[in-house]
């Protein structure tokens, strides 16, 4: 967006001042005067709780801002920028947010019923410059619980966003991406879907008669009707089986059984947490949503299982395989996927880094873990977070990085596509520099 270049940027001091304006508006009071914004940068600064209803603010950047609480019923806030904004339980009510971008912001609890969620762009920004049309995004966001009511989205992109439980009834959602987005318990009654991407999006708990037959793609989606095995029908209590597996191991493979959950729908359990599950074999299992806190799945194989939204802090994941594997916003904060070395370094030795060749881990948090010679090429990493990380060695030819982070990382002899070797760095929250 081309605003950015000549945005005024005010103060918080000043912010303020608006909004006590603003409110002797709204009551009436003399002296009052509508909150009225254009292309001005608000970046990190709180409007929290405040009552802003019919105040217009265009074109502006408001990244990062705090507006929990805050009632933007019928305002505008046309072609603004709220990406990674606090906007827990904020009002949305018949608000124009045509052309806005809400990437990764917090938007649990919001109430956007009614508000008009179309394409929208800026002309004639600063000297005959345009800004085309653009939809409006919220990639990655959180809406869980949001209300979405009756809203307007056609062509809105809500891919990979957090949307457990929202309320989208009678939206009109023709044409919108929902790719990867978690949909579960969704009330979707009556909502215009003509076009709609849900592809690799999760559905369980949402009516899918009142999704087929609208040439809606669903491609990859989990439903309740595809989930997979049950846990409960492995033919024994999963602790038994652990146990066995356990065995197996002990023995070198001459007692017991592998614990093979290949297939299988975990999630009926909950948690994993602390588990010691070292070998197992789980392709395409699904984990979504688990604890896996502290989780021992070392040197186990667990191409194409996934890991959406799961707690993998502290996990032990080394020399394991995750080929293809989904780690969208997953938390492997601390996490140890470092190589294994198998034997004692002669010729029979063998070198087992952590393979997540072609995993999308879109969104998912590293922050401070073991990734030493770990491979993810052709991996998509876009916004991932490895802040602190140890990439020494690490494989990333092939893969995404389009927006991921990589402060403070250790990326001696890490191998990327050229230019990206370079570490990529967060947005300063302060741009006035």
């Amino acid at each position: 967006m081309q605003a950015e270049e000549t945005s005024e940027k005010i103060t918080q001091d000043q912010l303020d001042a608006m909004v006590g304006l603003h409110n002797r508006f709204l009551s009436g009071r003399i002296g009052g005067r509508r909150a009225t914004l254009s292309n001005t940068d608000l970046t990190g600064l709180s409007l929290k709780g405040q009552e802003l209803r019919q105040a217009s603010f265009t074109g502006c950047i408001m990244v990062g801002m705090d507006l929990s609480g805050a009632n933007f019923q019928e305002a505008s806030l046309y072609a603004c920028d709220l990406s990674f904004s606090n906007l827990y339980q904020t009002i949305f009510i018949r608000a124009d947010l045509r052309g806005a971008r809400i990437e990764s912001a917090n938007l649990e609890g919001a109430d956007l019923e009614a508000a008009d969620l179309r394409m929208g762009g800026i002309a004639d920004v600063g000297e005959g410059r345009f800004d085309k049309a653009r939809v409006v995004n919220f990639r990655g966001a959180n809406l869980s619980g949001a209300k979405l009511a009756g809203s307007m989205a056609s062509n809105a992109d809500f891919s990979d966003a957090k949307m457990v439980g929202a309320n989208m009834a009678q939206a009109d959602l023709r044409g919108a991406v929902l790719e990867g987005a978690d949909l579960s318990n969704v009330d979707i009654s009556g909502a215009k879907l003509v076009g709609a991407n849900m592809k690799s999006t999760i559905l369980t708990g949402v009516r899918l008669d009142e999704i087929k037959g609208n040439g809606v793609d669903l491609s990859d989606a989990l439903t309740d009707e595809n989930a997979g095995k049950s846990v409960v029908d492995l033919g024994d209590p999963l602790p038994k089986l652990v146990e066995r597996h356990r065995t197996w191991i002990k023995s070198v493979g001459q007692t017991g059984a592998q614990l093979d959950l290949s297939s299988v729908d975990m999630r009926p359990l909950g948690s994993l947490k602390m588990e010691k599950m070292t070998a197992v074999r789980a392709v395409s299992a699904k984990f979504i949503g688990m604890n896996l806190y502290k989780i021992e799945l070392q040197s186990a194989v667990l191409d194409k299982s996934d890991f959406r939204n799961c707690d993998m802090d502290e996990a032990d994941l080394r020399g394991s395989s995750f080929i293809e594997a989904n780690f969208s916003h997953a938390n492997l904060t601390r996490s140890n996927c470092s190589a294994l070395l198998f034997g004692t370094g002669g010729a029979t030795s063998r070198f087992s880094p952590c393979n997540f060749e072609r995993a999308r881990m879109r969104y998912a948090n590293f922050t401070d873990s073991q990734l030493k010679n770990a491979v993810f090429k052709g991996a998509d990493l876009s916004y991932a977070d490895f802040t602190g990380a140890d990439l020494r060695g690490a494989d990333f030819t092939g893969a995404i990085t389009k927006g991921a982070v990589f402060d403070d990382a250790q990326t001696d002899d890490a191998q990327f596509d050229r230019d990206e070797s370079r570490p990529v760095f967060r947005i300063p929250t302060d741009r006035s520099e």
